[in-house]
């Protein structure tokens, strides 16, 4: 019987490689899926994004009804709405699949989103049936208002107000929202709005209602071919009907799209971060200084392997989240819930794990944008080079689907309120590793079976956690919500962990059915392990010396270097054969 997996119960529990989901696993009609995407992309937007990039007129709106007319925004939409009606790990694949398309990825992500997933799961079956088929298809194209000018990440303090009409058949919204992405040609909106200034609820907003009106487009620094427009509502007539959800319970509407979102934006991102690479590595066999080409430099073929390793480690936790997600929607599916309620109920069970994908996938997308213009020298900070314009576009990542800071701190408080709501138990495990701090360390490891180091790499990296966090909890008590620094170290010690553990088991899966390139999937892991576990001391370190002192932090080091300890690895060996294999092909090639 298959590992019944819940949110956060990897940090206390080990997963069993074999039925651990990876890229390697993709069936023949997925890999199919992403070569559509690819060619779609190759052929479709890369000739006019720079006319994309000037806002040619119209040109969006046509590329997403190409989109549609190939099914791609309708991918797992239920057939009986129009939908192809895919799985959750084929819909996260098309993600990835189109995320190197700049602006135009941007677009279609928010459409396929957060411009319909609102109505597709919380509508009701009239308002599904009227809007759902017109934005598959591309008829209709979609756009959601939660921000406004003064209300970021704390979305619930909107000023935007909805008051039933005279007659009862409206409801008249006023306020603004900012930073709407599609906003300037959307056809359908997703509004947020307090019903009396109070009832935080959503609305489905029709452009030509009267009282609505949209502002001039936004000029950003990246994804300049986006439309980002304000909305204004005075006195805007929303049928009563368009009341998206129950009255007052927007927030569930908002916060549950968005743990889907951060899961998609991250492969998105990943999918943006190959390109990337291969623009990267064509530049560097082809780019010649001191009469050789610059790839056979030894401190370039360090940026290549790193910008590897960290995009496939990333797909190794995102693939692996992705199936968990869809498992449990399975799950809740065969109590008799709808689609669009065990879909949420599964994203919801594994909102730690998609704020952890959004930070880490985001992050490495800016690494690598960074790394790239660096190849490329002088020539990377010129236009004539389309890496400029992905160093540009690659920084609004860390700021959608909320902040990489309020991910961080999301992380680890709603690891905090599963455990106090006995979803999980951390107390356990955290009172043992306490218990172990006093014990004589045992540095032996005579475990002969294959991995069984790295294994016990990320059983001491959870011990570490686990003692940092748990010493938190009891020195800090009600004050830890205040102490975003301590809960940012914590957050990042879980994220470089869960990262790990997803490598490491992708490795063990490969190694078990002699894969090709196992080899150099291991260097990949086995250098990124070392790597994270100086990162994970130092972020362990940075918080206990917030909180401890005297004897306690002592002893606290002294376990943090225990947990933390790796054998020594030679990783520029394992990078140099990472990147001779790139250099050989040409382009990202695991």
């Amino acid at each position: 019987m298959a590992t019944q997996h819940s949110g956060g119960s990897w940090l206390i529990k080990d997963s069993n490689a074999l039925e651990t989901f990876t890229p390697e696993d993709f069936n023949e009609e997925q890999k199919m899926v992403m070569d559509m995407c690819h060619q779609f992309i190759s052929t479709e937007v890369e000739p006019v994004v720079d006319a994309l990039d000037k806002q040619q007129p119209g040109l969006m709106q046509s590329l997403m009804d190409k989109a549609g007319e190939q099914g791609l925004l309708a991918t797992s939409f239920p057939e009986e709405y129009g939908g192809l009606g895919k799985d959750f790990i084929t819909s996260t694949l098309v993600n990835e699949g189109l995320g190197a398309g700049h602006s135009f990825s941007v677009a279609i992500a928010a459409h396929t989103g957060i411009g319909s997933l609102p109505i597709l799961y919380f509508g009701t079956e009239e308002q599904k049936q009227k809007y759902i088929p017109k934005l598959g298809s591309g008829e209709f194209k979609g756009a959601y208002g939660l921000t406004e000018p003064n209300s970021g990440s704390d979305a619930l303090s909107a000023k935007t107000t909805a008051t039933l009409s005279a007659d009862g058949k409206y409801y008249l919204l006023n306020g603004q929202k900012c930073w709407i992405t599609n906003g300037g040609f959307a056809d359908v909106f997703t509004v947020f709005a307090k019903i009396d200034g109070t009832q935080f609820t959503g609305f489905i907003v029709e452009r030509g209602f009267e009282g609505f009106t949209q502002g001039s487009e936004e000029h950003k620094m990246g994804i300049k071919g986006s439309s980002t427009v304000q909305l204004y509502f005075q006195d805007c007539k929303v049928p009563v009907e368009n009341v998206l959800g129950e009255i007052g319970k927007g927030h569930l509407i908002a916060f549950n799209i968005l743990n889907i979102g951060r899961l998609k934006l991250c492969a998105a991102v990943l999918g943006g971060s190959k390109k990337v690479v291969s623009t990267a590595i064509n530049y560097a066999n082809t780019r010649e200084q001191f009469k050789m080409p610059i790839a056979k430099f030894g401190a370039i073929k360090h940026k290549l392997a790193e910008m590897a390793i960290k995009i496939w480690v990333g797909e190794s936790a995102l693939y692996r989240t992705s199936k968990w997600i869809e498992d449990k929607e399975h799950d809740i599916l065969q109590t008799g819930e709808t689609f669009a309620h065990a879909l949420l109920g599964a994203a919801e069970e594994f909102a730690i794990e998609c704020a952890m994908l959004k930070v880490f996938g985001s992050e490495v997308l800016d690494y690598v944008v960074d790394e790239a213009v660096q190849i490329h020298g002088g020539n990377g900070f010129s236009e004539e080079y389309e890496v400029a314009k992905s160093y540009r576009d690659s920084r609004i990542n860390r700021i959608f689907e909320g902040t990489n800071e309020i991910n961080r701190l999301l992380t680890v408080d709603m690891m905090l309120k599963r455990a106090m709501k006995g979803k999980l138990d951390l107390m356990t495990p955290a009172m043992n590793v306490q218990k172990e701090l006093m014990s004589i360390p045992d540095f032996g490891n005579d475990d002969e079976t294959p991995f069984a180091k790295e294994l016990k790499y990320i059983t001491n990296f959870k011990k570490a956690i686990l003692m940092v966090a748990g010493a938190a909890v009891q020195k800090l008590m009600m004050q830890l919500d205040k102490e975003q620094e301590v809960l940012m170290n914590i957050a990042d010690m879980a994220i470089e962990t869960f990262h790990c553990e997803s490598a490491l088991l992708r490795v063990i899966k490969l190694s078990s059915n002699n894969a090709p390139q196992t080899s150099l999937s291991q260097d990949m892991m086995q250098t990124f392990i070392y790597d994270a576990a100086d990162r994970i001391n130092k972020a362990g370190k940075d918080a206990l010396n917030s909180f401890a002192e005297g004897d306690e932090l002592r002893m606290m080091h002294i376990g943090l270097k225990r947990f933390t300890k790796v054998e020594p690895y030679n990783t520029k060996e394992a990078r140099r054969r990472i990147a001779a294999k790139m250099i050989e092909v040409g382009s990202y090639c695991f």
